[in-house]
């Protein structure tokens, strides 16, 4: 029997594999393509995705391939990143197929075990067990997590409801070449019907994409180059002369969120648990940070006999994630809308984005920084920056192996309590091996004995 098998793999699936092995759980990833996409789907990674990824000790990779902006959106009204409390204060620049790549390298690297062009077609619970029916047999484990996408598998059989809001309007996205491409890119360029984007990202090759408002396409209707054609036609005038489509997909604003992430053994992450417009490029890097957040406690759970409690927090943290992602995207769809109104409502939205605080806060929403997870005490939950040790060392360094860090003026205190300490001069706490704090020194020893208990993997 398989101790966990993720369904999906895509970055979401990918991601939580390579936390779960961290934590000594065997992972197995199931897919039905039969290999990597190869489209570009997603465009970036946020700093705090970033931030995770150099917890782990898998960042330059990424930063090698992609290319930094120091700008940001919000319903295309422009966002200084360049002030952002990070180590990175930018969006990478690197396109899905990319970010796949080489999260599968390192997946492999760490012994995550990959089949190909197998699909769930029905599966069961016992009270210790899930049993999966798939087209290539029968697997049992005792967790599965659906990573499998808006449309999943896993959730439907798993009977979690997905309410939402439905589609006002309907999006096309190509990656074609262009004969006659503009001058400089174009980003959400507004016209009566809705707007229009082209913009370069890799040599040879542009991405286009048109939003019609008040007008819902049948997502399960055939998308060809002539309906983005047709569109870009209506809305700037040219088809810019495109042609050699790479890839062409057709979306919508639906917004949905899962009535639980967990049914038994059964958990949700990323696009499987929450689906919303990609506006400001949230939907990838919100599951990836699903993942990080589930990982370590499931393995926990794992080896410490089913720690219900510890697992039950997944939920309770990243469910209002995603609640605050739906309810940004909902807002930044009705900015984009092309009506009078909208736009002086943009006018003064615009002006006030021009204002540090107002800025900084929706800069801070969208890269993931200021995410906050309440129930661990007074002082605790929040997100600790990658801080500079006395020993010349930084602290996401000492993270990598995905076990909680102690951070004390008080150098004996690792011996009494066991785990990692590092000198500290500032307040003593304890980092969670997500790198939110689950502990400071006023809520006092005995609940950093209890912490340490329930967040390390040492025994």
């Amino acid at each position: 029997m398989e101790q966990v098998v993720i369904v999906g793999g895509g970055p979401t699936g990918l991601m939580l594999a390579c936390e779960l092995r961290l934590g000594g759980v065997d992972a197995l990833v199931i897919e039905r393509l039969a290999g990597p996409s190869g489209e570009s789907r997603a465009g970036g990674i946020h700093a705090r995705t970033m931030e995770i990824l150099d917890m782990r000790g898998m960042l330059e990779p990424f930063l090698a391939e992609g290319r930094r902006l120091p700008r940001g959106h919000f319903a295309g009204i422009p966002l200084d990143f360049s002030g952002l409390p990070t180590r990175y204060p930018f969006l990478l620049n690197i396109l899905q197929r990319r970010i796949e790549r080489l999260l599968e390298a390192r997946a492999r690297d760490l012994g995550v075990r990959l089949r190909r062009e197998i699909a769930v077609t029905g599966l069961r619970q016992t009270p210790d067990r899930v049993e999966i029916e798939t087209t290539q047999g029968e697997l049992a484990a005792e967790f599965v997590v659906g990573c499998d996408g808006g449309r999943s598998t896993v959730r439907k059989l798993a009977g979690i409801d997905f309410p939402g809001t439905p589609a006002t309007m309907t999006a096309i996205l190509g990656d074609v070449e262009l004969a006659s491409p503009p001058a400089a890119p174009v980003f959400q360029q507004r016209t009566p019907h809705g707007n229009w984007s082209v913009l370069n990202f890799e040599p040879g090759w542009y991405r286009v994409m048109t939003n019609d408002f008040d007008h819902v396409a049948d997502r399960d209707a055939p998308i060809t180059v002539e309906d983005l054609r047709a569109s870009l036609l209506r809305h700037a005038g040219t088809d810019f002369g495109l042609h050699s489509p790479r890839w062409i997909s057709r979306y919508n604003d639906a917004a949905r969120l899962a009535s639980r992430y967990r049914s038994g053994r059964v958990l949700l992450a990323g696009d499987a648990a929450h689906i919303h417009y990609p506006a400001g490029g949230q939907g990838l890097n919100t599951g990836v940070q699903d993942a990080f957040n589930l990982g370590w406690k499931l393995a926990l759970s794992l080896q410490k006999g089913q720690d219900q409690e510890l697992l039950d927090t997944y939920e309770a943290e990243r469910r209002p994630v995603a609640e605050r992602v739906l309810a940004n995207t909902r807002a930044q769809t009705a900015l984009t809308r092309p009506d009078p109104q909208t736009s002086a409502l943009r006018g003064v939205l615009t002006g006030l984005s021009a204002l540090g605080g107002v800025n900084r806060s929706l800069s801070e929403m969208l890269a993931g920084l200021d995410i906050h997870y309440a129930g661990l005490g007074d002082g605790a939950g929040h997100r600790v920056p990658d801080l500079d040790l006395p020993d010349g060392t930084r602290l996401y360094r000492h993270l990598h192996a995905a076990q909680p860090v102690l951070l004390s003026r008080d150098s004996a205190r690792s011996r009494r309590l066991g785990g990692e300490a590092l000198a500290w001069d500032g307040p003593a706490m304890l980092i969670r091996p997500d790198g939110h704090v689950a502990w400071v020194e006023a809520m006092g020893e005995a609940a950093l004995r209890e912490a340490l208990g329930r967040f390390s993997f040492n025994e």
